[in-house]
């Protein structure tokens, strides 16, 4: 990911509510995460685009043959039937570039949307747990797909 991307994406990308839990912003160690480069570079951060515009973007976080993804779409992108085809676009990348047996994911229980394209493309739910961010706690749930 470049630079000048990743600070449109923090300080410029911000969704409707309740989505907005998802802004950079409403959670400093994401922010800066995603702003520096050196913390940035922990993990595998991707942009995508579309006709030369930035839609999204993600994150690979590999341990062992686990390959644990973040991602965000565009605010404008959300909610418009396009995150199955971006999730499967992900997935082919990984398939092409990296050795798995597992991808997993974390998400918001209240993102039910998002939980539905998750399912769709072949992930299933594990566990909830509470998760510390955005200055509180809140219910995740984690999720798998075996290769």
């Amino acid at each position: 990911m470049q630079q000048n991307s990743a600070i449109i994406i923090a300080d410029e990308w911000k969704y409707e509510e309740p989505y907005s839990f998802y802004d950079m912003t409403a959670d400093l160690d994401d922010y800066n995460e995603l702003v520096n480069e050196a913390l940035r570079n922990k993990n595998e951060w991707f942009e995508a685009h579309a006709d030369d515009e930035l839609v999204g973007y993600f994150c690979l976080c590999i341990e062992n043959d686990n390959i644990d993804i973040g991602l965000g779409l565009r605010p404008d992108y959300c909610g418009r039937g396009m995150g199955k085809q971006f999730l499967t676009d992900i997935i082919c990348f990984i398939e092409r570039s990296y050795a798995y047996s597992t991808l997993s994911m974390d998400v918001a229980a209240f993102n039910k949307r998002a939980i539905k394209v998750y399912n769709s493309c072949g992930f299933k739910e594990t566990h909830s747990f509470l998760q510390h961010t955005n200055g509180g706690e809140y219910d995740f749930i984690h999720l798998i797909m075996q290769k």
